[in-house]
């Protein structure tokens, strides 16, 4: 390369890295992949390198990427908030380590190997103790001031504890002032949850949980954030006054002993050849953690050995991020079939030659919608390459046109409904296209589905086949419906059904008296899940009050912010919503309301229980209604926020979580003791 070809070439990646930065740290939308946003930028860094006569005090090569906002207040962190260099080379992260034994002239150095969460890097201030703010990496210098919305992270507490010394009764002196780094992510399943929801709603689905956590974070409405239920994990130190530890290993003791949330499992090693070990281990693990998590951060365990080494302007020398290649595999797109949801959204799936991939058969991967089709140039008979969005979700992220067949076309998107035939709409503002026709027959069976399963007013015996069946005779255009359905109908449907008739008949006979959050649940509205359905029944008691329920009294709810209130009335300003909550208690529905602890008392009231195994003689839902009505709360994933683990036979990793962080363990017996005060 001649001298003017790298300088055209250096200008062309540095527009390129700020672009794709801008993209990533500020909008939280980038449209390239982590490896190619990586490749570029070491193109970039080679480059300069190798002709340090263009390099430039304002490269992006030379600098934290920058997620400030407008709309936050700015605050200086006390000490600089670094990111990571970063390789994805076996070779690379040995050279690594030789560059330390090089320093420090000893081959056994003491590492600390760590996950890599994909999140939103955080610097948290606590002063004689106690939680004073919290801020975004920014610019490395300075940050955004987003305290408020980390507050609503139920595992973050606003205190330090004061753990006591090993072998002394003494409790060690916390710092006068510290700032504690960490990561605040999104679990998987957490993300799957709001994507559905989006999807359902018409609106652009998240790429990855890192995109939807950079977002949260930065909305200016407490409420929502709260909504979507952020984490956050503790693992490093930036200032501290006095130092109250001198290792990284140290460090993760210190913050669990704290009260705050840590990494969940952590690798100390000697030498280079422990630490690729323990590296491979993680990558063999990393797959069953509730996280995504993209790599392993290497860290020198010794802060002394940490501060010899230094920095450079923007990252440490004493450690390095080894990043795992997202898994891909390329595989035949053999057709594009259209999806008709419960709201009318019609979903593009693509249906593969199944391929293996992250250790699951994939044969189906989504495509969200008519622009991203667009967007990618995605044609029936292309070889498309397919990842896990978030290690979950399949989806088809690249088209190789080398292999493309020369009859591939575009696709079209249909603009009629393909179960019905409307004509489909494409409401402003939303990126989806629906079918507008509420009697669809894809949109009902949905519609009933979703109300008689398991989370909705649970009618054993009516699942998909039946429902289809039922659909396609004519028999239910509605939810109400399934209150009017008549045996001698049933019976035409096959031989000897006598017995499963009556079975289904008595089924939904029962579900008139369903709890009321399940009938909430089971209606559908935008936005309500089970936790809120259950808060929505505690406070309003019924349908028809919930039906008439103001903004103010929803907003008055804990864990209920704007977007869902207002759903909620848009829901039932709708004439035939309202009319079907009048049609159901005609026809004989009546709803339990939750039941409220005599005399105002509550047991189990601020107590928060995870239910793992089988229980003697108790099912999970009754054994979680016991606690709900106490006025307790069940979570389902084991933290120190949790108060008891209700343990059953062949408990799993939830107990073993539980021990390690000294959650008290119950059984049967002892709830039933708890709940009689």
């Amino acid at each position: 390369m001649t001298s003017a070809e790298a300088r055209e070439r250096i200008a062309e990646l540095r527009a390129q890295v700020a672009r794709h930065d801008e993209l990533y740290y500020r909008q939280a939308k980038p449209d390239v992949t982590d490896q190619e946003y990586d490749r570029l930028k070491r193109e970039l860094v080679d480059l300069e390198a190798l002709f340090p006569q263009f390099k430039a005090a304002d490269s992006p090569t030379g600098r934290v990427g920058d997620d400030r906002l407008e709309g936050f207040v700015v605050y200086r962190h006390r000490q600089p908030m670094q990111s990571l260099d970063n390789t994805y080379s076996e070779e690379e992260l040995r050279a690594f380590h030789q560059r330390l034994v090089k320093l420090f002239g000893r081959e056994d150095l003491a590492y600390v190997v760590e996950p890599k969460i994909d999140g939103i890097a955080v610097s948290l201030t606590y002063e004689q103790g106690a939680l004073v703010r919290a801020v975004t990496r920014g610019s490395g210098v300075e940050g955004d001031d987003i305290t408020a919305n980390a507050l609503t992270i139920r595992t973050l507490s606003r205190e330090l504890k004061r753990p006591k010394a090993k072998g002394s009764a003494a409790k060690v002196a916390l710092p006068d002032v510290i700032e504690i780094r960490g990561e605040i992510y999104m679990t998987l399943a957490e993300f799957e949850r709001i994507n559905r929801e989006r999807e359902e709603a018409g609106e652009a689905v998240f790429a990855n949980p890192r995109n939807l956590t950079a977002g949260t974070i930065k909305q200016l409405d407490t409420r929502e954030v709260a909504r979507r239920r952020l984490e956050i994990v503790l693992y490093g130190v930036g200032f501290c006054e006095p130092a109250v530890v001198e290792t990284q290993s140290g460090l993760h003791g210190l913050v669990r002993a704290w009260g705050l949330p840590s990494v969940e499992r952590f690798w100390t090693a000697r030498g280079i050849d422990e630490t690729w070990a323990a590296v491979q281990e993680l990558g063999r693990l990393r797959h069953s953690f509730a996280y995504g998590t993209d790599g392993a951060v290497v860290k020198l365990d010794s802060f002394a050995q940490q501060r010899e080494a230094g920095s450079t302007a923007k990252a440490p020398r004493w450690a390095i991020a080894y990043k795992f290649a997202a898994e891909r595999a390329e595989t035949r797109l053999n057709a594009i079939t259209v999806q008709v949801g419960r709201t009318g959204v019609l979903t593009p799936v693509a249906e593969l030659e199944a391929v293996v991939l992250a250790g699951t058969t994939v044969a189906r991967a989504t495509l969200h919608n008519r622009d991203e089709i667009a967007r990618k140039d995605i044609r029936v008979g292309d070889y498309v390459q397919v990842e896990k969005a978030g290690e979950i979700i399949p989806a088809v992220v690249a088209v190789n046109t080398a292999r493309r067949p020369r009859d591939a076309v575009p696709f079209v998107f249909p603009a009629k409904c393909p179960v019905c035939g409307a004509h489909v709409v494409q409401i402003e503002g939303e990126v989806a296209l629906r079918c507008p026709n509420h009697n669809c027959p894809a949109q009902v069976r949905r519609r009933v589905q979703h109300f008689a399963s398991k989370g909705g007013v649970d009618i054993e015996g009516l699942g998909e086949a039946m429902v289809d069946t039922l659909v396609e005779k004519g028999w239910i255009r509605s939810i109400a419906d399934l209150y009017r359905l008549q045996r001698d109908d049933l019976l035409t449907l096959g031989k000897n059904v006598e017995k499963s008739t009556d079975n289904l008949l008595a089924a939904i006979a029962a579900s008139k008296r369903a709890e009321l959050w399940r009938f909430i649940n089971g209606l559908g509205i935008m936005h309500v899940g089970v936790a809120a359905a259950k808060d929505l029944a505690m406070k309003f008691g019924g349908l028809e009050a919930l039906a008439a329920a103001r903004r103010d009294d929803l907003l008055a709810i804990e864990g209920i912010g704007e977007i869902m209130a207002d759903a909620i009335i848009a829901h039932f300003n709708e004439p035939r919503n309202r009319a079907l909550v009048s049609e159901l208690l005609r026809l004989g529905v009546e709803p339990v309301a939750p039941a409220r602890p005599a005399g105002g008392a509550a047991p189990l009231a601020g107590k928060i229980f995870v239910l793992t195994g089988t229980l003697p003689k108790l099912t999970r839902e009754e054994a979680t209604e016991m606690i709900e009505v106490a006025g307790g709360k069940v979570s389902g994933s084991v933290s120190r926020k949790t108060s008891y683990v209700l343990a059953g036979d062949e408990a799993g990793s939830k107990l073993e979580k539980a021990r390690s962080l000294g959650v008290p363990v119950i059984d049967e017996a002892e709830l039933r003791r708890m709940l009689r005060g």
